[in-house]
């Protein structure tokens, strides 16, 4: 299988990296210091590609937006100073960016300084044409993030292919018009994925220049 388009959309979290392990880490530590129960790996897992807010906003709905700041502020300082020791590229990553012709972008919740600093680390910076990340600007499942990648890519939707792994990623990919790839791997539950109708699905990013 190969699915050329002139450009491609990539989720990072669930879709390049398997980086669960260090942002449900670093959520866990900012919770546990306000002396919060324990939560589950597979609760924050879940939440995982949505703005950290959602998360936070479920375990402490009382919070006020200059309280959630704060949280948010101290989960980035402990993210970073896990300097990502437990999270691992997916098999064939490298491989199949390096592989894939075609303008390249992210499209993910993550800052886009966070997004150009973990790229960096994992060696895939010099693949990519363009870095997007939601600064200042709804996160999936809003367009908004896909959309500014398809305009720093100087490219239409229907020239555009989004690939990621969760419920959010489709949706945001169909509202902004683009075609939609899910991965079978990653941390979104497959049946809320399918829901969206994705127009490929893939087990290994290698299959996305397959001949």
């Amino acid at each position: 299988m190969i699915l050329r388009y002139p450009a491609y959309l990539f989720d990072i979290d669930g879709t390049l990296l398997d980086s669960a392990a260090d942002i449900c880490g670093a959520q866990s530590d900012v919770l546990a210091a306000l002396g919060c129960p324990p939560v589950s790996f597979e609760f924050l897992r879940s939440y995982i590609g949505r703005e950290l807010r959602a998360v936070f906003g479920e375990l402490l709905p009382n919070l006020s937006a200059a309280e959630m700041d704060k949280l948010s502020e101290q989960y980035s300082l402990n993210y970073r100073g896990r300097r990502h020791a437990h999270t691992r590229l997916y098999p064939g990553v490298s491989e199949a960016l390096a592989k894939l012709s075609g303008r390249k972008s992210t499209a993910t919740t993550k800052s886009t300084a966070g997004t150009r600093m973990v790229l960096e680390h994992f060696g895939l910076l010099q693949y990519f044409d363009h870095i997007q990340g939601s600064d200042g600007i709804p996160c999936k499942p809003a367009p908004d993030v896909v959309l500014a990648a398809i305009g720093g890519l100087g490219a239409t939707p229907d020239e555009c292919l989004m690939i990621g792994d969760s419920p959010a990623d489709m949706e945001a990919g169909r509202r902004a018009g683009v075609k939609i790839c899910a991965v079978r791997y990653g941390y979104g539950d497959p049946a809320e994925v399918a829901k969206w109708r994705p127009d490929h699905w893939i087990s290994d990013l290698r299959e996305l220049a397959a001949p």
